[in-house]
């Protein structure tokens, strides 16, 4: 079954999670890879700021939305697919939507490091349900997202097959996470090149994780409780 669904939009996403609870009562696996990084400042439907959408809000509302799923599929696992700009990151918690001022590449380093306070706030949150999480930096892939990030204009975007990997090569370790059995009790980490690493000092501040995992439900309009 393959749905389609406008991320940008809470109701679409909200539409998705609806058509997948009716058709499986349970689920072993949820990888969440979404990325845009649009030159000038765009908001949503919904009025928000589209790489807060987008980066962030869809997959942590998508995740919260299917988790009843994957706790009655368990021992299940969530990827959540980051990326190596989050290092020097910093969310300034006043302007999550960058309203004061907007820097394409600052702003999805900024999800980035969002991708990342989510994945181990849910993974503190499911300690003992059977349910993992861990975070990926797939490393530099040669698609559409690259060439955006690389101000490569749409004729030239075989330009960015220069500098990075396939496709193939950049799901590996999504793959290997979603499925090796030597990662199958590991939760809360970081991987890249399918060996666990660290991520940025900023990353495990547990404060900001709870403080976004708050604020995230705000946006979404989840009823998630601020405790573990």
């Amino acid at each position: 079954m393959v749905l389609e669904a406008d991320l940008s939009s809470q109701a679409a996403v909200r539409k998705a999670a609806d058509q997948i609870r009716s058709q499986f009562d349970r689920l072993h696996v949820l990888v969440n890879n979404a990325g845009i990084i649009p030159r000038r400042r765009e908001t949503t439907v919904d009025g928000l700021e589209m790489q807060l959408a987008v980066n962030h809000l869809a997959p942590f509302l998508l995740t919260n939305l299917l988790l009843e799923r994957l706790r009655a599929g368990a021992p299940s696992r969530i990827v959540v697919v980051t990326s190596t700009t989050h290092h020097g990151a910093e969310i300034d918690f006043d302007d999550l939507q960058s309203e004061r001022s907007y820097n394409a590449e600052d702003a999805y380093a900024v999800t980035k490091l969002m991708n990342l306070h989510f994945t181990y706030e849910l993974a503190r949150r499911l300690r003992g349900s059977g349910v993992t999480a861990n975070a990926v930096h797939p490393g530099a892939v040669a698609t559409r997202l690259l060439a955006d990030y690389m101000r490569v204009p749409l004729a030239r975007v075989a330009l960015a097959r220069t500098f990075g990997a396939s496709p193939e090569q950049g799901a590996d370790t999504v793959v290997y996470l979603a499925s090796a059995t030597d990662v199958a009790g590991t939760t809360g980490k970081y991987f890249t090149n399918r060996q666990e690493t660290r991520s940025s000092p900023a990353s495990y501040d547990e404060k900001a994780a709870r403080r976004l995992w708050e604020l995230s439900a705000e946006l979404t309009g989840l009823q998630v409780d601020s405790g573990r």
